[in-house]
């Protein structure tokens, strides 16, 4: 099975529109199409954006704590016991990158694909939500 690992600006699109890929994915979480995996921090950083966003969606914080809850849930967990950053330019990004390595994870999902272009080193994918629907034949 696929192991890939949430950009935070794939959840805060999947909250801001129930249309589109990211909607998609985030309702596939767990339904075991796909592993997702999260760290501690990786799922601070979700609950901080979410939680910021809040409001422009329509949710309330009771709310965003239920999906986030279940995230972590359905969720492989990684513990992260070697930091080795910077690697790349944004250390929100650095953090992603280190639970996918840990993880053995096949891929990250973002919408910035640009900015993990150091992460080719580390035989990993990096997909947009459609590209990765795609490829798992979920769309």
């Amino acid at each position: 099975m696929t192991r890939v690992v949430l950009d935070t600006n794939v959840l805060i699109a999947a909250l801001r529109s129930r249309n589109g890929a990211s909607f998609k994915l985030l309702s596939l979480v767990g339904t075991g199409s796909f592993d997702t995996v999260v760290s501690v921090p990786l799922v601070v950083e979700y609950e901080y954006a979410a939680t910021k966003t809040a409001k422009q969606v329509g949710l309330d914080l009771p709310a965003i704590g239920s999906i986030l809850d279940y995230v972590c849930k359905v969720s492989l967990h990684q513990d992260i016991f070697f930091l080795w950053r910077p690697i790349l330019r944004d250390p929100s990004d650095d953090m992603v990158l280190e639970v996918a390595v840990a993880s053995s994870a096949d891929g990250i999902v973002t919408f910035n694909k640009k900015d993990f272009g150091k992460a080719d080193s580390f035989d990993l994918s990096i997909w947009t939500p459609k590209e990765f629907l795609k490829q798992e034949g979920l769309i």
